[in-house]
């Protein structure tokens, strides 16, 4: 027997055409490659959970980072949820089999890779063992329990070069910032899960994420 949809990701799904894009991550007119991010949530004895994974050094693109699986729209795909399904599978060893698409949120530009990011929200139904498949991308791979993240212990902002600070999180050894830490400092706001945590709390990013960043 599969586990049913949870509501709170029901309504996610359902309210998210009314969500704001922030101005920084509106899509410009014209430009930027479709690609998409796969935000899978699942539960396990610790309650939901959503699946992250931890980008190779070596890589070209956002190296060294917590990150949702994903990449870019590929002609064979047939859109965003295709794409995000197939690079989950191909990061992680995900069963697409076992996920329930729900729905989709709006479209979020990402200047540096210059990626029109469609994230899909996914509900893990049948979970499956996961891993680092794809060794050259990918180095590890986690689900990261909602309470985890919501945890006012694990939260932060961190400090970018230029004085802005976004929403950090330290969970299972890894600083999730950026464009993945974004995302889930809105979901945790709009599924109600979100907990009061001192947003004060700000620390500079690490010389050698800025490095691997910047590369």
């Amino acid at each position: 027997m599969t586990a049913p949809v949870p509501g709170w990701l029901n309504d996610l799904a359902a309210n998210a055409v009314h969500r704001p894009v922030p101005a920084a991550l509106r899509p410009p007119a014209a430009g930027g490659r479709a690609a998409a991010v796969l935000l899978l949530f699942g539960e396990s004895e610790q309650g939901p959970d959503v699946l992250l994974i931890q980008r190779s050094a070596k890589g070209r693109n956002h190296a060294g980072q917590p990150a949702f699986p994903g990449g870019g729209v590929d002609p064979g795909d047939g859109g965003p949820v295709g794409a995000a399904l197939r690079e989950a599978e191909e990061e992680t060893g995900l069963d697409p089999g076992g996920v329930r698409v729900v729905g989709t949120l709006p479209e979020l530009y990402v200047w540096r890779s210059d990626n029109r990011v469609t994230p899909v929200l996914g509900w893990w139904h049948t979970p499956c063992a996961v891993h680092a498949a794809s060794p050259d991308e990918v180095d590890a791979v986690a689900r990261v329990p909602v309470g985890e993240l919501a945890d006012p212990r694990n939260r932060l902002r961190l400090r970018l070069p230029g004085g802005f600070a976004g929403p950090a999180f330290k969970v299972r050894g890894m600083l999730v910032w950026g464009f993945t830490a974004g995302i889930l400092n809105d979901v945790l706001a709009a599924t109600g899960f979100e907990r009061p945590w001192d947003d004060e709390r700000v620390e500079e990013l690490p010389p050698e994420m800025l490095r691997l960043a910047r590369r």
